[in-house]
């Protein structure tokens, strides 16, 4: 097959855009090029964009691949196109020591587009939608997150185990669990609840990480003090503070190999009993949007109040 063109000018949903520097490989390891990042996320948009509309993105670029150097981005970029939305939002406590920063939001495909033609390869969003809060000054979020993360000697499969017990508590609450892969090495945990501030919601994903840590002392704990989690999965309730992202639902990861944050059923968490049972590459991840569509649709549909 004869290459592709270094760089073209093309129309993306009716926007005329130019992407450059195509054949660039983004995974050295893999060989996984710039326009098969840029293929990947214009296939995925459609199942992408409900999980990033209306929050504020923080990118993950990786300009020159994966083996090189990345650096995490807030600010709209210089040269930001006038038709990508962008929003201005407090950072208190930014380690810039700005008090604010002008963020895009990823509204369309083409926004999705133009991120990939930048290697941002990883995109990460808060639990909280701009509309439900006063411009980002008063968060209120409509998920709460757990990230499982596996300790040493441990693995995605022990992480499925906390999950099913994690499902199980929040089942006594009312609540549902809906699980995707971290793209790294272990899972998050989505629960869809009505809007509550993220103060509120921290102190509850505390609480229930807690509860289950006392319940598993040898399979899990909720501190974050790294030395007390070889053999453990530590469940990070952290990342439902206003200021804290995860990364979103089909994300690309930067990594060795071009690895999907992909969101998975509780059969296949019940099932999973060796890590590569949950890795997927954007191929599988192409495949199975064609076969099941969007495993996370309906996440919003049918949110459920904070316990109290």
């Amino acid at each position: 097959m004869a290459p592709g063109p270094k760089q073209l000018t093309t129309e993306v949903d009716g926007q005329t855009m130019k992407l450059t520097n195509l054949d660039k490989v983004l995974y050295p390891q893999t060989g996984f090029t710039k326009a098969e990042v840029i293929d990947f996320y214009h296939q995925v948009a459609p199942v992408l964009l409900p999980h990033l509309s209306d929050r504020p993105l923080t990118r993950k670029r990786w300009p020159d691949g994966t083996g090189a150097a990345y650096f995490f981005e807030k600010n709209a970029p210089r040269g930001t196109p006038d038709w990508v939305r962008t929003v201005v939002l407090p950072t208190p406590g930014s380690s810039t020591g700005r008090d604010e920063a002008e963020f895009v939001v990823a509204d369309d495909i083409q926004t999705i587009v133009w991120l990939a033609n930048l290697a941002a390869l990883e995109l990460h969003v808060p639990q909280w939608r701009i509309g439900l809060s006063d411009q980002g000054r008063n968060p209120m979020a409509d998920l709460i997150v757990f990230d499982l993360d596996p300790g040493p000697g441990t693995t995605i499969v022990e992480c499925c185990d906390v999950a099913l017990a994690l499902r199980e508590l929040l089942n006594h609450f009312g609540l549902e669990g809906w699980p995707k892969t971290s793209g790294n090495k272990g899972m998050h945990l989505y629960v869809p609840i009505e809007p509550a501030s993220s103060r509120a919601t921290s102190a509850f994903a505390k609480l229930l990480a807690e509860q289950l840590a006392e319940a598993l002392p040898e399979n899990v704990t909720a501190n974050m003090t790294k030395a007390l989690r070889p053999g453990k999965v530590f469940i990070d309730w952290s990342q439902n503070a206003s200021a804290k992202t995860t990364l979103a639902p089909y994300s690309l990861r930067g990594a060795e190999e071009p690895r999907v944050s992909t969101p998975i059923d509780w059969d296949e968490v019940a099932g999973a009993t060796e890590p590569a049972d949950l890795t997927f590459l954007p191929h599988d991840v192409l495949a199975r949007i064609d076969e099941y569509g969007d495993v996370l649709e309906g996440l919003y549909d049918d949110p459920r109040p904070l316990p109290s």
